[in-house]
């Protein structure tokens, strides 16, 4: 049975905040273990997962209060952005229950991506729930959306051609570079960091014709396996700058805290280079764009370039969610409603077992075999009478304000359950 808890998000994403913001909230993967143990330690978060991709920092969590589970979380965020609440706030989305649940599904089809349609936010999205997973912060309540959110996903990309449509960043980065630069087909090309996004990269570089392909990482180990699955060649972190006066494009996508690329380093390279800056926070230092001979993008001059404008396939896509949601919402109506289907069915088993105690008293002579026939027909009439009901209040529940009929039955037969039991909440009608 799910505890009396009601899903909410909080986040910013680059529709809501610039990268200078969100750079400070990001975290890296080293970082989550204590953010979400920090989280689950607050009054009113019970569970919690972290999202934080090079474009959003989000949190999703199931909380026993809506302000207090919201005043516990943005605290949790301002405290990592360095401002006070309040300043936070206005660059702050919420979305709270039936919200919560269709913002978790558009998010893993892609449909509220900096470039819509992208496929790696299924990856993104898995990573954080496995990482909540190990951290044991993810309960029933988010393992059971994070787990319908991956499956919508890829439903989504599955029966729609979105993702034809939808670039990834880095595809979208390269063809906006591409605009200000030659063409990347014959040139020499590096990547910096062996991650997801170093791997996405590999791969659209190599689709794009850039050759011969260089990946390093501070693991040269790392490097060596992305190196060897797209025909690549690793080369040691420590020879960046000669590495640097050998190619014309750069891709970097890692996870440090500070910048891989300074103007320095880029200046010794003595050539024009194309840069893609993929990293959140940003690999790149500022002053690298006002270099001669260097074309800059990153996360923030794509997000300012990029379209967003609704197309058949967006369209087929939010229609999935939209049914998807609904499945979901009757899964949660039906949770709601077990405590009470259960205490009427003991309460029925209590009825009757007094009933046969009271049997065994007035009619001691019943030998044991009479009185296992007498009990077997009195449970079997009892839980006869009671399928019926229990299966109708099912199916009512799983309606809007279905939460009426459970509430009647609790009410007539005067079932005491505890309120940790029930979640007032989940009918969707909430108001918070």
């Amino acid at each position: 049975m799910i505890a009396n808890q009601n899903l909410l998000v909080v986040g910013l994403s680059h529709r809501t905040a610039g990268v200078p913001l969100l750079e400070r909230l990001a975290l890296n993967p080293g970082e989550l273990p204590d953010v979400l143990a920090e989280l689950v330690g607050l009054q009113y978060v019970d569970e919690a997962v972290v999202l934080s991709t090079c474009n959003r920092v989000e949190i999703y969590a199931a909380v026993t209060a809506f302000h207090g589970g919201l005043a516990d979380i943005g605290g949790v965020l301002a405290e990592r952005a360095g401002l006070a609440v309040g300043e936070l706030a206005p660059q702050l989305y919420v979305h709270y229950e039936v919200d919560a649940v269709r913002h978790a599904f558009r998010v893993a089809a892609g449909l509220d991506s900096m470039v819509v349609g992208e496929a790696q936010i299924l990856g993104q999205l898995r990573d954080a729930y496995g990482a909540a997973g190990e951290q044991g912060t993810a309960g029933r309540l988010l393992h059971e959306l994070m787990q319908q959110a991956l499956r919508v996903g890829k439903r989504v990309h599955a029966e729609t051609e979105i993702d034809r449509a939808g670039q990834s960043v880095v595809s979208a980065a390269l063809a906006y570079g591409q605009g200000a630069t030659a063409p990347v087909e014959g040139r020499p090309a590096l990547v910096i960091g062996a991650g997801a996004m170093g791997a996405l990269s590999l791969a659209t570089l190599r689709r794009a014709g850039a050759a011969p392909l260089y990946v390093t990482n501070r693991s040269h180990a790392r490097a060596e396996r992305l190196a060897e699955l797209h025909g690549a060649e690793a080369v040691p972190f420590a020879e960046l700058p000669s590495l640097l006066e050998r190619v014309d494009v750069v891709v970097s996508a890692t996870a440090s805290p500070e910048p891989v690329l300074d103007a320095p380093l880029v200046a010794g390279a003595n050539r024009d280079l194309l840069v893609l800056d993929l990293a959140l926070p940003r690999d790149v230092a500022p002053a690298v764009r006002e270099l001669s001979g260097v074309t800059l993008v990153d996360i923030e001059l794509l997000s300012e370039s990029l379209s967003t404008s609704a197309d058949a396939e967006e369209r087929a896509g939010e229609e999935i969610v939209a049914v998807e949601v609904e499945a979901f919402l009757t899964w949660l109506r039906g949770a709601d409603v077990a405590p009470t289907v259960a205490a009427l069915r003991a309460r029925a088993d209590e009825v009757v077992e007094a009933e046969l105690r009271r049997l065994a008293q007035r009619c001691p002579e019943l030998g044991d075999e009479a009185r296992a026939e007498v009990s077997h027909s009195i449970h079997r009439i009892v839980q006869r009478l009671l399928h019926q009901p229990t299966v109708r209040v099912r199916q009512l529940a799983a309606a809007p304000g279905g939460e009426a009929y459970a509430q009647a039955l609790r009410e007539l037969f005067d079932l005491q359950i505890p309120t940790s039991e029930i979640n007032p909440a989940a009918a969707g009608e909430v108001h918070p």
